[in-house]
């Protein structure tokens, strides 16, 4: 099968866009051993003004990759013992990233096990941290060009993608999980009918109560 991975146009909107449009896409780690990854099926966007984004205070090294171009892997360490994976968005200066928060396992499921041996295959990749070990991302992969067929790592087209969403529809949004600052704000998207995903809306009023509760220039953003 040929992969075909989405070019560095698509990652032009902003992350509150693709955030959603990525979803039924697949996320590919090319290892020695051979591909692995799959659909994604969880994210959540960070976005320019996002006191919750790793870009709010200005470039560092550690967050020099979000600030662009877009298209690019922007791959940080965590906690002291996992990485997360993010696709940077819009363009320079910008720092906008989508967090990949969890995959289906298509590809590679030998491999995967291997670098994250659980017992159910749901638990390979439920989770950013969780994607990340069972795949092999690290931060030697920080910047890699996920537009590019031969790099390490990629997002590819999924030719079924809109078939596919339609089977583990709908797309419900929610406020971002695990952060303190900005978690009001509704930039967290998943695709309802999937096993993997890491952690389940609690109330179906959730996105009306934190659309009700944005600040104006809050509303702006989730628009651009």
């Amino acid at each position: 099968m040929q992969l075909i991975p989405l070019p560095q146009s698509f990652y032009r909107p902003s992350a509150s866009v693709i955030a959603r449009r990525l979803l039924g896409h697949w996320l590919i780690r090319r290892t020695p051993k051979g591909i692995c990854g799959g659909p994604i099926v969880e994210t959540e966007a960070y976005i320019v003004g996002d006191a919750a984004s790793h870009g709010f205070r200005g470039e560092t090294a550690r967050n020099r990759i979000m600030f662009g171009p877009p298209g690019h892997a922007y791959v940080y360490f965590i906690y002291g013992n996992h990485c997360c994976v993010n696709a940077v968005c819009r363009g320079l200066g910008s720092a906008d990233a989508v967090l990949i928060r969890a995959v289906e396992v298509e590809f590679g499921e030998d491999i995967m096990r291997q670098n994250r041996p659980v017992e159910k295959i749901t638990e390979l990749t439920n989770g950013p941290g969780k994607l990340c070990a069972a795949m092999g991302i690290d931060r030697h992969l920080n910047g890699a060009d996920l537009f590019a067929a031969d790099s390490p790592l990629m997002i590819a087209c999924n030719p079924g993608v809109e078939n596919f969403r339609e089977q583990r529809g709908p797309v419900i949004v929610t406020t971002r999980i695990g952060i303190t600052r900005a978690a009001e704000l509704p930039l967290r998207f998943y695709l309802e009918g999937s096993l993997f995903i890491s952690k389940r809306s609690r109330s179906a009023g959730l996105w009306h109560s934190a659309k009700t509760s944005l600040t104006a220039s809050a509303k702006t953003w989730l628009t651009v």
